[in-house]
């Protein structure tokens, strides 16, 4: 087992792309917090990693919120006692907005979500890294994050900021035995297409003109989790400070 008596906690973990990470992390052997916005889920989550043979507990935590941050680390501390893995998957989009169609709101509700959200787990997270001398952090950007046209203006600059502090992150805590990585997916499979909004035409046209460079058939959430546990295994353990992108070749382009 890969990750074996490792604890990881993952953000939007009670669906798609994160659901299939806990899952996957769970049966390589690790202590899995799962944490999320809809409490059934959660624990659906949590049962079937629990019914499969693995371990795991729950938690509702909106990562835009400190103190519900500050609760989801100290689950994982005081159930498993530290956090060897932080999974920063929890994300929403924003109907391909173009910026003369963006609302203040909008924008300030993805920046929470995907990219200061991100910052306080990790915030929390590395002083307890920093006690155990190692730790791991990936964070789920998108294509979007290393590209122009592949999402909405607020999407897109969120994930570049992402991308941002994942690189920042990893170069300052090399030296302290902490990697910090990013994962950049294409289109997935998941329920994140919900989180659309009102969907504005022009920018999705542009979207779908450089769309035809992926392969024709959907990801599975579970081709980026087989990612996310590269990135948190020891496989990886020279891989700090950077990106990969999952995207089938469509930033090849």
């Amino acid at each position: 087992m890969k990750l074996h008596n490792k604890v990881a906690v993952v953000t939007g973990a009670a669906s798609g792309v994160g659901r299939a990470i806990a899952e996957l992390y769970a049966k390589e052997g690790a202590m899995v917090v799962v944490a999320d916005l809809n409490g059934d889920t959660v624990s659906e989550a949590v049962d079937g990693i629990n019914l499969a043979g693995g371990t795991a507990v729950g938690i509702v935590a909106n990562v835009t919120k400190e103190e519900e941050v500050q609760a989801m680390l100290e689950k994982a501390v005081i159930t498993f006692g530290s956090v060897d893995i932080l999974v920063n998957n929890a994300g929403i989009m924003d109907g391909f907005r173009l910026i003369e169609t963006l609302e203040d709101d909008l924008w300030e509700r993805v920046l929470a979500v995907n990219l200061t959200g991100p910052m306080r787990t990790i915030r929390k997270a590395v002083p307890l890294m920093l006690k155990k001398g190692a730790g791991v952090i990936i964070n789920i950007a998108s294509t979007a994050g290393i590209s122009g046209g592949k999402g909405g203006v607020a999407y897109t600059s969120a994930k570049h900021g992402l991308v941002g502090l994942t690189k920042n992150v990893g170069y300052m805590y090399a030296k302290s035995g902490i990697r910090c990585n990013a994962i950049a997916p294409g289109g997935v499979r998941t329920n994140i297409a919900n989180t659309l909004g009102q969907i504005d035409m022009d920018g999705m046209q542009v979207f779908r003109e450089g769309a035809g460079t992926q392969r024709s058939e959907a990801v599975e959430p579970i081709e980026i989790a087989t990612v996310a546990l590269f990135l948190a295994s020891e496989d990886s353990k020279f891989v700090n400070g950077t990106v990969i992108a999952a995207d089938g070749g469509w930033t090849a382009y």
